[in-house]
């Protein structure tokens, strides 16, 4: 037992496995303050309901901070300009914000004189570890503490449980794990467990009522949007723009099955049209201004990124050598490009740049050099054939 007067910060998302950990740690003897990271995705009515909902489950004192620029400048920027895709499909929407929760958990800790962080996650996923080892590198002298893992508390557990202390269930507690930020949604439980199953119609089929297909125009400035149709917006102001237009065209939703930090196959659902859509105009736009090795050497880079920050590993310092090389590639990807919105889909259809590689006046690709003569593409066409004809003979015209 713990007396009272010790502490803890709770990292609280309002959701059940975090509703149910702040009587249980009470009973413990703990005095639970609960934490809230805003990391993008809710509005003040929700919040207000993340607050009222810490209160009525007997939290101390409730904490809420605003961390959707971290959430932006310390991992989106780079997950952009790196053009990050877990198995080519899933834009790191969760793992691109815990560890920003577990950073500012840490700092509320030391505000209140902390001797525990405690967090919701379970034994099976990949959230225990991104708090775990950021919580370990940064605070070693905090106890960690982890009642659903550490219990094995399931989700009709839980509900009982709350329910039995005459405490108030989130809504929708028994169907799904639902993260929302300001990378986008995702899904967990229910249907993504069977790996035949479709997921139910509203993350299937576009919306009935989506608008009339369009076309926007998104400004960039050393690799980063800079603009929305013209008008100056950056950092999370832009995605989530960018985020409440493309969810009125049903736009950037998948399912992804992948490896887990655990070393087992997790699925889920998500729908992250803001991501998916920056990311491919940026993408797009990063092939008329940088060279075939520029791009070649940031697609292995930025999948090693994506891979161990998906894992929990930020604080490697790989990291930040990788962030460097990604920052000093973006030094020419300025310009704008031209993105076609319908129910369901995008697609890229325009990309122009002053930094663009593209020059007509020196040739036009399929129809007129102006660089180099006819005898001289012939020559650079023979000499080109000298490796594979070398391989060929010597492995008898195999």
């Amino acid at each position: 037992m713990h007396s009272s007067s010790h502490p803890l910060a709770l990292a609280f998302s309002g959701g059940l496995d975090t509703s149910y950990c702040v009587p249980r740690l009470a009973q413990e003897g703990w005095a639970v303050h609960t934490v809230y990271v805003d990391t993008g995705g809710a509005g003040a009515a929700e919040r207000a309901a993340i607050r009222l909902q810490a209160e009525r489950v007997g939290a101390v004192v409730h904490h809420e901070v605003d961390a959707r620029e971290q959430v932006y400048q310390r991992f989106v920027r780079f997950l952009i300009q790196g053009n990050v895709l877990r198995g080519e499909v899933y834009p790191l929407s969760v793992a691109a914000e815990r560890t920003q929760q577990a950073l500012s958990v840490v700092e509320a800790a030391r505000r209140i004189g902390a001797l525990a962080v405690a967090h919701g996650s379970t034994g099976a996923g990949n959230d225990q570890v991104r708090f775990d080892v950021a919580l370990r590198v940064l605070a070693p002298d905090l106890q960690i503490v982890t009642p659903i893992r550490d219990h094995g508390i399931r989700r009709e557990q839980a509900i009982a449980y709350l329910e039995a202390q005459g405490l108030p269930i989130p809504p929708q507690a028994g169907a799904y794990s639902i993260n929302r930020g300001l990378w986008g949604t995702t899904w967990g439980g229910g249907w993504t467990h069977d790996t035949w199953a479709g997921p139910p119609a509203e993350l299937l089929d576009p919306p009935a009522d989506a608008p009339a297909p369009r076309e926007i125009v998104l400004a960039w400035d050393h690799g980063l949007p800079a603009a929305f149709d013209g008008v100056s917006l950056a950092g999370p102001k832009l995605v989530a723009r960018l985020g409440e237009v493309a969810e009125l065209y049903g736009i950037g939703r998948n399912i992804h099955v992948g490896e887990t930090a655990l070393g087992i196959k997790g699925r889920i659902g998500f729908e992250a049209g803001a991501a998916l859509l920056l990311i491919a105009a940026h993408r797009e736009l990063e092939k008329l201004v940088l060279t075939r090795w520029q791009t070649f050497w940031k697609d292995q880079l930025g999948r090693f990124y994506g891979d161990r920050l998906h894992e929990g590993q930020y604080f490697d310092p790989a990291l930040r050598d990788i962030e460097a090389l990604i920052t000093s590639s973006q030094s020419r990807v300025t310009g704008e490009t031209r993105v076609r919105l319908a129910a369901g889909r995008f697609q890229v259809t325009g990309t122009r740049s002053p930094h663009s590689m593209m020059d007509t006046s020196i040739a036009t690709y399929g129809e007129e050099n102006r660089l180099w003569t006819g005898d001289e593409a012939r020559a650079f066409a023979r000499v080109s054939a000298v490796p594979s004809l070398l391989a060929w003979r010597a492995g008898g015209n195999r």
